[in-house]
């Protein structure tokens, strides 16, 4: 147990380091990715600059979704995003070379190419979470307290799981980037403004199959105390982490199988 973990450690400490290496470009890029997600917000609020409610929900409330959901997909992000590595990987034939350590190949996706320039992402998010948690009115009880520390992580634990599941495509379909990105980007825009606002067909295939309601749009319906616009039964609002772990037990089952399916390039 203790050989593979010094194996990761030092995967991740290798692209830590490559990435300090330069620290003028770390900068940039982590000032770039929170100009990134700043523009997301400043969209927001341009919208709210023509009307007082969207979908049921004022506008610090849906910043409230928008700063949890951020901070949720920032993390997430920053954990698993270098799977979209993957299609390169296999086409190239660098995959079989991963399948011949004794590691696990998502593990060693994952702490190989690790990029902290993603933490800009998640610092905006965080910040707008913590201006949206101060301006909303919350009736603050234990059970509250505990959501909005745990929303953050299962929101994360989710949409790593979502990642893993959406590149796992790209065993059966090898140039499956942009549908893989679909889902997962996709999700991202999704999980930042309330369900109500989104068609019906679009709500059932985001928010309850992929299932991105539990990033943020049910916690945020916890934690103000709200009752769903759509008539769902409250206990939703408090099942993210159980949805986070089933998701993560599909993800595991399907990424298994698609490496399973895996025959390598030939080359």
């Amino acid at each position: 147990m203790a050989e593979p973990l010094e194996a990761y450690r030092r995967l991740l400490g290798g692209a830590v380091r490559s990435q300090f290496a330069y620290p003028a470009s770390f900068g940039l890029q982590l000032a770039g990715q929170a100009l990134a997600q700043g523009v997301d917000l400043l969209a927001i609020l341009v919208l709210f600059g023509r009307v007082a409610a969207m979908g049921g929900f004022s506008r610090d409330e849906v910043l409230l979704i928008y700063g949890l959901a951020s901070v949720g997909f920032g993390l997430a992000d920053l954990a698993v995003g270098q799977l979209d590595r993957l299609p390169d990987l296999i086409r190239s034939g660098e995959l079989d070379a991963m399948l011949l350590r004794p590691l696990s190949v998502l593990g060693q996706l994952c702490a190989a190419d690790v990029a902290l320039r993603r933490i800009g992402r998640v610092a905006a998010g965080a910040l707008t979470l913590g201006y949206a948690l101060l301006a909303v009115e919350i009736t603050w009880t234990p059970a509250r307290v505990l959501l909005v520390i745990v929303s953050p992580l299962s929101g994360a634990v989710l949409l790593g799981a979502i990642w893993v599941v959406a590149t796992s495509v790209c065993f059966w379909v090898v140039d499956g980037r942009e549908l893989a990105n679909s889902v997962t980007y996709g999700s991202n825009e999704f999980t930042s403004y309330p369900i109500t606002i989104f068609s019906d067909w679009v709500r059932r295939l985001l928010a309850f199959v992929v299932p991105g309601a539990f990033v943020a749009y049910y916690p945020v319906l916890g934690l103000l105390g709200k009752h769903d616009p759509l008539g769902l039964p409250t206990a939703l609002q408090w099942c993210a982490p159980l949805v986070a772990l089933v998701a993560v037990a599909a993800a595991a089952l399907v990424w298994r199988t698609g490496l399973r399916r895996y025959v390598g390039t030939g080359s």
